[in-house]
């Protein structure tokens, strides 16, 4: 799907119908070259929690090249995604880069992330996650 825009564009414009628990997307799926893309934007939930999407894709090798994924409930950072690097941590090993920041000291307490991938979307992840975690 990472391949294809208009079959990654399509996935991701439909997933409020995928998910009545979606009460607003406002994700926006756009071309920064001819094979390449940025998906950014917000999903909101009931309860307030909110899911912040950055995804630099290349469509080209069908692969995302970074992302950002914040998940927030009203103002407050729950949790978050990312693919910066810390090689100097063993225990982010079997998932190196991805990984999940998470309290307490949630800038430096990380955890490796399983359902993260290069080469495959995350949102059905990310969504059910919030979910089946908070809803």
């Amino acid at each position: 799907m990472l391949s294809d825009f208009k079959k990654y564009q399509d996935f991701v414009y439909s997933l409020p119908g995928i998910y009545p628990q979606i009460e607003v997307s406002k994700l926006v799926l756009y071309r920064t070259g001819p094979l390449t893309g940025i998906l950014e934007g917000v999903v909101k939930f009931r309860n307030n929690f909110t899911l912040d999407i950055l995804e630099i894709i290349d469509f080209e090798y069908g692969i995302i090249q970074r992302y950002s994924y914040e998940i927030y409930q009203n103002e407050q950072k729950l949790y978050w995604y990312d693919c910066q690097p810390h090689p100097d941590d063993p225990t982010l090993s079997s998932t190196h880069p991805h990984h999940k920041h998470i309290p307490p000291d949630i800038k430096h307490n990380r955890k490796p992330a399983e359902h993260i991938h290069f080469d495959a979307p995350n949102l059905t992840f990310l969504i059910e996650e919030i979910i089946n975690n908070f809803l």
